[in-house]
């Protein structure tokens, strides 16, 4: 399918952190999240072990709030969150 990056959300995406591939990467792979007035969102949690803006983060959190026009994935906007979060069902026995 086909994924068109607003220019605006993908200026928008690199401020807060991430960029064109990780976008794709969460369309593609992430795990449904809730969105409104008919969009569809995904997310995905990334390694990043990094610094940003002085403090150290290690993951980070990119959420995917789009659209599906004609077959074609049309981005509305992007989140980026940074910490740490588990993974469903890690410590399960």
């Amino acid at each position: 399918m086909e994924v068109r990056i607003d220019p605006h959300t993908l200026e928008r995406a690199e401020e807060r952190g991430t960029g064109a591939q990780e976008i794709g990467e969460v369309i593609e792979s992430g795990f449904p999240i809730p969105a409104r007035y008919g969009r569809t969102g995904r997310a995905k949690i990334f390694d990043f072990q990094q610094t940003r803006l002085g403090r150290f983060y290690e993951q980070k959190r990119v959420e995917v709030i789009y659209t599906v026009e004609t077959g074609v994935v049309i981005t509305v906007t992007v989140y980026v969150f940074y910490g740490t979060w588990e993974v469903e069902g890690a410590n399960t026995i």
